[in-house]
Formats: structure tokens, C-alpha cells, sequence
């Protein structure tokens, strides 16, 4: 067994930071063979139970060890319909790989020695896309009668939708904005997910029957009652967690301050990177804070650095974060393209005020230090403020990348769905079934932000229950 895991192939720093191209190469044939071949094919592998989608994991290293790409493909099919997208943005390191036997014991991350199970399966999902193999469908002609609407088009909807049709369901999806994926699309830049690979996810759901209509948003121009009028037995509400949260600090109001959602969204979705050939603008500062610890604020901190190289600027992007590094719940393989890439990285930082000119716009953030007290309901360590700590970082734009919370355009217009005090749907958690009856929900809607993969594992309760609701 070799020991060392398998480097993964990555863009050259100074190729990155000139433009968008995917940062991470993949692994060749020779490459995903050694390193399958670190898998210690344990008797009892605890990997699966790390998979929020229960992939076999330990069955499809072996297949490709045994160059059965195929079969690999198609193991990994059968419990998630987006194999090379899951490779590519997956947090493994907080779960399958954190899981794996090569992980040391109480780590809070996966140790550098587990086996790259997501590589792997961008491997054998890339494999399966450039061969052009397809999962065959589980058709049922007893539920090819039943129509199942499913809202939104993001990774809830669309595993949900997938789960469905390839059950020989009629699925629709209504997706709000001009494009489908949602958070897939508008929230993570093509550097982490390449819009080819997006898109070949989502076409793969019209093979299987999927109808998708865009610019339709339930809850304004249809009601979930008008829905059910119209036949269809059942809904699925991937609704996600649009609504972008502040910090509620003095001056946040002030020009060239963005929410992370608004500026990914300009950037990814509307190609502001490319203005004026877009007629989407977006004001570039030449002294950026971005304001979070997620992977968010990682996507966030990387567009914002490139955009100032495409501008012409000296890169002058920094991460202001209220806790360690340690603490930080971006992905690890984030965290470390950033620091690659330039951005600076400020810990143990609560920002207090922004100031600025007389025009209205930022020019400084008023800060003060932190140190780390005891753990609250995260697990994590509470950072305290420091008294009479203060001191200014020069700010002439940022990016307020702290969380978002949920859409209710259609619960404030359906009171038949209960929901919690932050606005999130109240269900049943083995069946994902709402308050509402025959209307199922999962991914950020429940609960609050998540990562995608969990959104899909609660997809995939539901597509479940639905399947028993149309039995009945």
C-alpha cells in the first residue's frame, strides 16, 4: 500500500488569478489507480456512514482499482444523480474523508493520509460523462400516471426531481430565476465548478423526462393550491436560503458594501467579470474586506481578488474572520487556493463600524480584537471582544459573507406551512413531509444553510416518502 496520498493536479497560481478557468485539474487514469489503491478496503467501512447520501464508497474504489470505470460510474449513480458536480464541491474533508480509517481520531477534519474519496468520484463521474454512460431509469407504469411539481432548481430540487422521474414520475421543476442550479449557479464561480460540467448535470435530468420552466416563481405566479387544482399529487420545495443576513453594524448601509449573495451573484450569474459586455456592473475597490469564514466567503475572496487583477489593481483582498482558522467551516482545499492566490487572512476579528466619506461610500471598517472563550451551541469556542482593542483596516468596498437565511416567498403566502422562528419549514424528519399535506421539502429551507451533498441526502428522504405518499 502506498502511503502518500495521490496530489491532485491543480492550475498554476499565476494562470488562476487571471480569469476563472477550474482550479483543480483532476486526476489521469495512472493517478486515480494509485490512489484507489491506498483504500484499505476495511471490513466495516465508515466512510458510507460519512456520505449524507449513503454512496458505497468502499465498492467503487474497488471497481476502479480493477479499472471497472463503468461499473464505478454506475455504483456511484445509484445514490447520487451528480457524480462529477459532488466531486468537485463536496466538503469530503467533514465527512466521508473524515470518516475513513486513515483519519486520526478526534480530528475535526479529515487527516491529509485519508483517501481522496472525492477525487475518485469526480474521476469515475468525469469517466462517465465523456463516455456518455447513463443510469437507467426504475420506471413504475403504477406512479407513471402521477405529476409531481417540484420549486426550485437548486440541488435539493434537482436531486429530488432526478430521484422522481427515475421512478417513471412526471416531474416539473419551477425554478425563479432565468437560469437553473440555483446556489450550484449563482453562488459557486466557475473556478470551483466549471459551467459545462452544471450544465451537463442538469441536462441529464431531461433524458430522464424532467421539465424544467424558468422565470416561474410559486408563490407569485402560481400557488401551491392552484398546483394541486391542475393535478399534481404531490410538491417538492427546494426553495434554499436566499435571503442574505448582516451583521446589524453601524454604517453597513453604506455604497460599495455587498452582501455575498448579490456580489457571486452579479459575478457568476449575471457575468459581471465580463462588463460591459454584460450589462452587469460591479464596483471593484482597491482595498477589499470580506467579512466570514465559510465557503462562501473563500468563493467570495477569490472572485474579488481576480476581479481587481482583471481591473488592473494590485490584489489587496483580506478575510476578516472572528475565530481562529481552525474554527473556520470553509473547505480546507479553500482555504489553502486562497492563501495561494494572495488573499490575507486577518483571525480573531469582530468588525464594530464602517466609515465613510462624504459621498456615501466606505472608506474603513472600525474593528476589534478577539481571543476565544468557551464553546457555544456550534461546538465552536465564542470569540469574545476585546475592550479597548480598536484599530481600522483601510475598506473602499466589502463583502458581507455571514450567512443567509430563508426565502419566504411562498410560506407568507401559504399558511398551511408551519415554520420556526428564523422562517425555516417545519417537517417531519423521516419523511420531509411538511405541515402541508403532500408537500415535501429539504435542502436550506430546513433547518438553515447547509452543503449540498446534505441537501441531497434530504432530497433523497423525500423522493422516498413521495414515492410511498403516491402508493397510497
Amino acid at each position: 500500500m502506498k502511503k502518500e496520498p495521490v496530489k491532485i493536479k491543480e492550475l498554476a497560481v499565476d494562470q488562476r488569478i487571471n480569469g476563472f478557468q477550474e482550479v483543480v485539474l483532476g486526476y489521469s487514469e495512472e493517478e486515480a489507480l494509485e490512489e484507489a489503491g491506498r483504500c484499505l478496503q476495511c471490513k466495516n467501512p465508515a466512510c458510507i456512514a460519512g456520505c449524507p447520501v449513503g454512496i458505497d464508497i468502499k465498492k467503487f474504489i474497488y471497481q476502479i482499482t480493477k479499472k471497472d470505470y463503468i461499473a464505478a460510474y454506475l455504483t456511484i449513480r445509484e445514490k447520487n444523480n451528480f457524480p462529477s458536480l459532488c466531486g468537485r464541491i463536496c466538503p469530503a474533508e467533514y465527512q466521508c474523508r473524515k470518516a475513513c480509517i486513515l483519519t486520526k481520531k478526534g480530528a475535526p477534519f479529515a487527516s491529509p493520509e485519508a483517501i481522496n474519496i472525492h477525487f475518485l468520484e469526480r474521476f469515475a463521474g468525469d469517466y462517465g460523462m465523456r463516455e456518455g454512460l447513463e443510469a437507467g431509469a426504475n420506471r413504475n407504469e403504477d406512479l407513471s400516471r402521477f405529476k409531481v411539481a417540484v420549486v426550485g432548481s437548486g440541488p435539493a430540487g434537482l436531486c429530488c426531481a432526478g430521484e422522481l422521474a427515475r421512478k417513471g414520475i412526471k416531474v416539473k421543476v419551477f425554478e425563479g430565476l432565468h437560469k437553473t442550479g440555483g446556489v450550484l449557479r449563482y453562488g459557486i464561480p466557475a473556478l470551483r465548478l466549471p459551467r459545462d460540467i452544471l450544465d451537463f448535470e442538469i441536462n441529464y435530468l431531461s433524458k430522464l423526462g424532467v421539465e424544467i420552466v424558468t422565470n416561474f416563481i410559486i408563490g407569485r405566479a402560481k400557488t401551491l393550491d392552484e398546483l394541486f387544482k391542475e393535478g399534481y399529487a404531490a410538491a417538492f420545495l427546494g426553495l434554499g436560503a436566499g435571503i442574505p443576513s448582516f451583521m446589524g453594524v453601524p454604517g453597513e448601509n453604506l455604497c460599495n458594501i455587498y452582501s455575498a449573495n448579490e456580489f457571486l451573484t452579479r459575478v457568476n450569474l449575471m457575468c459581471a467579470y465580463k462588463f460591459p459586455q454584460f450589462h452587469t456592473p460591479v464596483s471593484i475597490g482597491k482595498h477589499i474586506v470580506v467579512i466570514g469564514g465559510g465557503n462562501t466567503a473563500m468563493d467570495s475572496s477569490r472572485v474579488a481578488l481576480r476581479l481587481q487583477k482583471m481591473n488592473g489593481m494590485e490584489p489587496d483582498t483580506t478575510i476578516v474572520y472572528r475565530r481562529t482558522e481552525v474554527e473556520m467551516p470553509a473547505r480546507r482545499l479553500e482555504i489553502e487556493h486562497a492563501k495561494e492566490e494572495g488573499v490575507k487572512f486577518k483571525f480573531l476579528v469582530k468588525p464594530e463600524e464602517f466609515m465613510g466619506n462624504d459621498l456615501g461610500l466606505v472608506e474603513k471598517m472600525r474593528s476589534l480584537e478577539c481571543k476565544l472563550g468557551e464553546p457555544d451551541s456550534s461546538g465552536r469556542k465564542r470569540p469574545v471582544a476585546i475592550a479597548g482593542s480598536d484599530f481600522q483596516i483601510p475598506c473602499d468596498m466589502a463583502v458581507i459573507a455571514v450567512g443567509l437565511k430563508a426565502n419566504q416567498v411562498l410560506t407568507k403566502v401559504t399558511p398551511e406551512l408551519k415554520t420556526d422562528e428564523y422562517g425555516d419549514l417545519e417537517v417531519n424528519p423521516q419523511t420531509m413531509e411538511t405541515s402541508m399535506r403532500g408537500v415535501f421539502a429539504g435542502g436550506d429551507i430546513v433547518g438553515g444553510e447547509g452543503t449540498i451533498i446534505e441537501a441531497m441526502g434530504m432530497s433523497k428522504i423525500a423522493a422516498r416518502a413521495i414515492t410511498d405518499y403516491l402508493k397510497s
